[in-house]
């Protein structure tokens, strides 16, 4: 198992649109082969940066998700907001406390 972090950066005025268009396709993204986990976090010192960890089974169920349709949709979409490009990093869970 990996994990996806994608730092997103978007225009104030986009927010509550890239936060309806999340709510509205978090369960479909959770839902692909492989994800185990979603989640979405917001920076607290500036409110425009997001971050998005998934965690995925396989590097290769990230992949069937990436040319998925709902992802082409979901990330064109999404473009729209930003004010900064956005990055991202696919790493390997070494320790976890719960």
């Amino acid at each position: 198992m990996f994990v996806r972090i994608v730092k997103m950066s978007f225009h104030t005025k986009h927010i509550p649109a890239f936060l309806k268009m999340f709510d509205e396709k978090k369960a479909l993204i959770r839902a692909n082969k492989g994800c185990e986990l979603l989640e979405l976090y917001q920076d607290k010192n500036n409110p425009e940066i997001f971050f998005t960890y998934s965690y995925w089974n396989s590097e290769d169920d990230l992949e069937n998700y990436r040319n998925s349709a709902l992802f082409k949709a979901t990330w064109a979409q999404t473009k729209t907001y930003f004010n900064d490009k956005p990055l991202a990093w696919s790493v390997d869970k070494k320790v976890s406390l719960p």
